[in-house]
């Protein structure tokens, strides 16, 4: 498509055509002008050191109302903020991990019915019920609950509370919606399966949990077929109740209204089933799973193994040993495969936590035939940390990074929720969030690199690769014969 000249109403490029040399001479002069400035400007903001960042404060827990009816619920009242706003969230101790062997993602299908309505109010009236508050409304399902939460303006927050208890004590569950949710899984189910990261992570998820509910990543399509309201109503009444459910109400509110309509709304919920989560045993074994993607042009690599979870004292500095290793956009493994080799575009490692278990892992989608390159430099990353601990300053760059982002996900309602939650459920006391930055400051390079040591071990590390096996398989098993030839000589 020509661009027209405005002037001449032709086309621009005759238009410039037509113009004399003599005439073109300032056109060429400003631009040749505007080019040397952007590149200065570009050099010099380059060279410019940037300013220092402020020193992220403790955290300190504003002051919270605790109170626990005779059926076991607990409700956390945190009076929080100006904005005349509220979130209220209740979280109900079950999900995946009640599921037995062949009740994959029966969880997810039972929030997802709940979502349809009460005995007394279908999905729309809900909707704008929610709406006419200022708010909304969630149901999500996770390994380890069940969350429904919301956010209203201030004075709806009694409104709020009543619509929760209707939702979890009443629910609906019709069975006319079921086909169509079920068909949504089927959906979801098929697309997951076709991404080569979901492949990885669930093989990796199988290896790791071999015999537990977190190990169990997909169903089968014949499993979400044999689902139907009655199974579905079934695993409500066997796992949701008061005794295993805390209510958090984080916001602006009035107190007496809301202790007023938690006590009226949720004293009669049946007590339900106690709290138990079934304590995972996790494998740590060197073993290696391909799965064959032909003619892929990527290998998606995820190498981990089982470590500590946030109820152990080493948990907090092996979380920083991550963010410096593999778990920010500044970690050695990001910056080595990412930005130096380019192997791939967004690595990253995580610790993963369950109850009373966690996996570390670094996962990348990595070209082809760098595959085996890019194992052996993740290697070399840990075996280096291993081998001397950081500079301070360099871990004083990650230790304002990780506070940084503890402070700011504590600047929202959401975020303290989740803090608390995540207290309960590893049973953690509030020192945990009111110590923390200074926790994270006092962390020395020697503590990292005895985390890498005793937590990050090769030798013990399960590898999944999902890639072009004719292309892949031979990287693997060299990489793995020099890691072999490695442990043996130590």
């Amino acid at each position: 498509m020509a661009y027209t000249s405005r002037i001449t109403k032709k086309p621009f490029y005759t238009s410039i055509k037509k113009l004399k040399y003599t005439s073109m001479k300032p056109i060429i002069y400003y631009l040749l002008s505007l080019s040397c400035f952007l590149l200065c400007t570009d050099l010099l903001a380059q060279k410019e050191t940037p300013p220092v960042g402020g020193t992220p404060k403790d955290f300190k827990l504003p002051a919270k109302k605790e109170i626990k009816l005779d059926n076991g619920l607990k409700t956390t009242m945190v009076p929080y903020g100006a904005i005349p706003k509220v979130t209220v969230s209740l979280h109900i101790q079950t999900g995946n991990v009640h599921e037995k062997a062949n009740e994959v993602w029966l969880a997810d299908l039972t929030g997802n019915l709940m979502k349809e309505g009460t005995t007394s109010k279908n999905a729309q009236a809900i909707s704008e019920e929610v709406a006419r508050m200022g708010g909304d409304l969630s149901i999500s399902v996770s390994p380890n609950a069940t969350v429904i939460s919301g956010s209203v303006l201030a004075e709806y927050a009694p409104n709020l509370i009543k619509l929760f208890a209707d939702i979890v004590q009443n629910p609906a569950f019709p069975a006319s919606e079921v086909d169509r949710l079920k068909n949504d899984l089927q959906r979801q189910l098929k697309i997951q399966q076709s991404q080569p990261q979901s492949q990885a992570q669930a093989k990796f998820a199988a290896m790791m949990y071999p015999d537990h509910p977190y190990g169990r990543f997909f169903p089968t399509e014949e499993m979400i077929n044999s689902y139907d309201v009655n199974k579905i109503k079934d695993f409500y009444t066997q796992n949701f109740g008061a005794q295993r459910s805390s209510l958090y109400i984080v916001g602006k509110f009035d107190d007496e209204a809301v202790n007023k309509a938690v006590k009226e709304t949720f004293a009669t919920w049946k007590k339900g089933p106690e709290r138990n989560i079934p304590i995972a045993k996790p494998a740590a074994k060197p073993e290696i799973t391909t799965i064959d993607r032909p003619n892929a042009p990527q290998s998606t690599i995820i190498v981990g193994l089982p470590v500590i979870d946030p109820s152990d004292k080493d948990y907090l500095a092996l979380s920083l040993m991550n963010d410096l290793l593999g778990g920010s956009f500044g970690s050695r493994i990001t910056s080595n495969i990412r930005e130096n080799k380019g192997y791939t575009y967004s690595p990253y490692s995580t610790v993963a936590n369950r109850y009373r278990t966690s996996t570390w892992a670094e996962q990348a989608d990595v070209t082809t035939e760098h595959t085996e390159a890019s194992l052996k430099e993740i290697f070399y990353e840990i075996n280096k940390l291993q081998s001397e601990p950081p500079s301070k300053e360099e871990l004083e760059g990650i230790q304002n990074y990780k506070a940084g982002i503890f402070v700011l996900q504590n600047s929202s309602h959401g975020g303290i929720i989740n803090q608390l939650a995540f207290l309960e459920l590893h049973g953690l006391d509030e020192s945990y969030l009111t110590n923390y930055v200074k926790n994270i400051y006092a962390i020395t390079p020697e503590k990292i690199q005895q985390m890498t040591q005793k937590y990050i071990r090769p030798e013990d590390m399960t590898l999944v690769v999902v890639g072009d096996k004719k292309k892949v398989d031979e990287q693997v098993k060299k990489f793995s014969a020099e890691v072999n030839k490695a442990q043996s000589t130590k």
